[in-house]
Formats: C-alpha cells, structure tokens, sequence
C-alpha cells in the first residue's frame, strides 16, 4: 500500500498532537539529560488547559525571571560567605579571611547572608556550571569598617555563593515538577488526557484542585489532611446563621474579612447535597485565596483550608449534624 506525502504529515502530526502532555513532562524529568527550560514550557501550557493561575505564573517565573515585586519561593533563597582583608597598626595585613555570618547579620543585616536568587532557570543551569559566583559586597566595607577588628582598617571585601546551591534550585525544580505530575495523575484523572489538540471542558472543581496541588507540590506544602487520613474537622456552625460561621471560620484560621466573604457566598449558593458541597463561586474564591493560605499568611494551611470550607458549607446548609 503506498501513501503520498501530506497522507504521511498529517499521520505523523496526529501521532505528536494524541500524546500526553503530562507524560511528555514526566519522560523528560525522567532523563538523564533534561532540559528543565522547554519541560517547563510545556507545563505551562498543561496548566493553562487546566485552569490554574497560581500554577501558570510560577512557570513564567521559572523561565523568564523572577521581578523584584515577586517573592521568589523559599528553594530559591541561598546562602552567601564572605571574606575580607584588614589593615592594622605597623603595616600588618589579615588578608581573605572568612567573616562569621553572625558579624555580617549583626552589623549590616539578615538580608546580606541570603541571596534571592531570581535569574530563569536556564540563567540558574548556566550558573551551575561555573567554579565560583561572587556577588557585589563593596557596600559591605563600610558597614563593617571599625566593627569585625576594632582598630584594624576594612580594605575589601568578597561575596561567594557556592555553584553547588545553583545545582540545588535546579534539582529542587525538577523534582517538584514531578512530584505536581504525579498528583495530578492521581487526584486530577483528566489531566493525563489533555494533548496539544484536545482540551478538557473547564470544571471549577477541577481547577481548585489543580491550585491546590500547586501549593502543597511546588510551594512545600505537601502535607495531605484529608478525610481519608483521618483527620477531624470541629466547626461549630448553626445552620442558616452566617454570623456563626464567619466566626467558626476566624477560630479555624481565616482572616475576618475572609471569613465573612466566604460565608456571604455559601449563603448565596448553599450547598444542595453531600456530592456537591461547594458552589462554581464558592470554587473560585477558594481558587483565588488558596495561595495566600500557603504562603503562611493565614492560620489555615492550603491542605486544610478546602476540607475546612466544605465542612463549614455543609453544616450552614444543615446537611452534616
């Protein structure tokens, strides 16, 4: 049987665009010589298909750069060494000798030992493979002059991050994206299925935990407290009240403001079964305000913060005793 040549392209397109997404990132994590830039890229677009927000902009970061308004996560912060050379009395010399830490906190701040690391991660691959990074510590001679040898003149002072903390951004990334993938395979089925040419039908549900995943794989949230493992949900709600649940909601660690925007949704769209507790808006607020609760900036972790709102949706609605 013979076939012509736009027979045998499209063939060969279609057999590209019926691959996973999701398995095309994890065969490439898997590999001895992954290339973290384009891997990423194809997260991005996976979680653009997905829905999540949180999730596609910590993927732009990662390739093209973390801005100084951004707080780069925690992986990405390391540590810096300092050296430095003193004058003294009748020309004696103390040349490139280490600076403890505790003197550099003491005298110009917590934020000199620390580097925030914000180059992409192809600038962080091509980082790795220098012998030595330096930082500029100039500003350093000053703040310390007088203060590390009293009496003794600070003539220069050096900065070093070792390569091997730019080896460990690059490894870290990889194995969060990893470990994202395989929580989404397990808890997000319909994620496996999305190619370059099909789609899912977007679904609020979905989305939430997608963003969910995020936090607890990428941000270092990966404790799971979920009704399967046990865990314990005390809410004290009367159903129909808002003004209990706002407060039950304070007392489990959401902000007022928070609390009472939740609750004024719930009351809105309360929930009309066991199977689907949660309304498309109340879905979306979670959405929205799921990362702040990873970031620490609420009493409530990410990992609980969905099981806490169903439970206080549920017993609003006076469905859960």
């Amino acid at each position: 049987m013979r076939y012509d040549r736009p027979y045998m392209l499209h063939r060969v397109i279609w057999g590209i665009s019926a691959i996973s997404i999701l398995h095309e990132i994890q065969a490439a994590l898997l590999s001895d010589d992954a290339d973290l830039s384009s891997t990423l890229l194809k997260l991005r677009f996976l979680a653009s298909r997905l829905g999540s927000e949180p999730l596609e902009d910590w993927v732009k970061y990662e390739t093209s750069g973390y801005p100084p308004e951004v707080d780069v996560p925690e992986y990405r912060i390391v540590a810096v060494t300092y050296r430095g050379t003193w004058s003294g009395p009748l020309g004696r010399m103390i040349q490139n000798a280490p600076i403890p830490p505790h003197a550099i906190e003491q005298f110009a701040g917590e934020s000199w030992t620390s580097h925030k690391v914000r180059e992409s991660i192809a600038g962080v691959e091509e980082l790795a493979k220098s012998e030595t990074l330096g930082i500029n510590a100039s500003n350093l001679i000053l703040l310390l002059q007088g203060n590390v040898y009293p009496g003794w003149a600070c003539n220069a002072v050096s900065g070093q991050i070792s390569p091997v903390a730019m080896k460990e951004i690059k490894q870290a990334v990889r194995s969060r994206v990893l470990e994202l993938t395989i929580e989404l395979e397990k808890r997000v089925p319909e994620a496996a299925a999305v190619t370059l040419t099909k789609p899912i039908p977007p679904d609020a549900a979905s989305e939430a935990a997608v963003t969910q995943i995020f936090n607890q794989t990428i941000l270092g949230n990966v404790t799971h407290i979920t009704a399967t493992d046990g865990a314990q949900i005390t809410l004290s709600i009367t159903a129909g009240d808002i003004g209990s649940m706002t407060n039950a909601l304070v007392e489990a660690g959401l902000p007022q403001q928070a609390a009472k925007e939740f609750s004024e949704i719930v009351a809105a769209e309360p929930p009309k079964s066991l199977d689907k507790p949660l309304g498309n808006k109340a879905l979306a607020w979670i959405k929205k305000n799921g990362p702040k609760a990873a970031s620490g900036a609420w009493k409530v972790g990410s990992d609980v913060l969905t099981d806490v709102l169903t439970e206080a949706a549920l017993k609003f609605a006076g469905l859960r005793p």
